[in-house]
């Protein structure tokens, strides 16, 4: 493997992790995601590092195998005993109860909001990372926008 890799992998894996966290809402599915990625991305280093944004590229892997992975896997997962409390990943320098509200958000709601106000990407960029078309980009993000907005407001009743 390409020694350029390797200090790719030291330099920024922090970062791809806290990105796939945001995906993904989940420790270890995030860990997962970030492997796969860097397992597929590794293999082609040398066609990957000529690209302008190489770590775009890994974020967009990550994107499309976490898009791929719900589309095949829409169903609840089932455990033997209930948790005593949520995880709540104090690396994540944002507002955790935002990111808590995020995670609720059913997985395409929640990549669409990722990729537009994380990582501040276009609309017709987030559809062509999704495989979907601009227009359900921005109603996906108004429909996760509306149940943020409505479990906000919910919460400030209650106090």
């Amino acid at each position: 493997m390409d020694h350029t890799f390797d200090d790719f992998v030291r330099a920024r894996a922090s970062a791809l992790f806290r990105y796939a966290y945001v995906l993904t809402g989940n420790v270890d599915d995030a860990a997962d995601l970030v492997q796969d990625a860097l397992l597929r991305v590794g293999d082609a280093w040398p066609r990957v590092i000529r690209k302008d944004d190489p770590e775009g590229y890994v974020r967009t892997v990550m994107a499309r195998q976490h898009i791929s992975r719900w589309r095949t896997t829409r169903r609840e997962r089932l455990v033997a005993e209930t948790p005593e409390h949520g995880y709540i990943d104090d690396r994540l320098d944002a507002d955790n109860q935002l990111w808590i509200e995020v995670r609720g958000l059913p997985p395409k709601q929640r990549a669409v909001l990722v990729l537009r106000y994380y990582e501040d990407l276009p609309d017709t960029e987030i559809a062509r990372i999704l495989g979907i078309s601009p227009g359900t980009v921005r109603s996906q993000a108004a429909r996760a926008l509306d149940k943020l907005r409505i479990r906000r407001q919910a919460a400030k009743e209650e106090v």
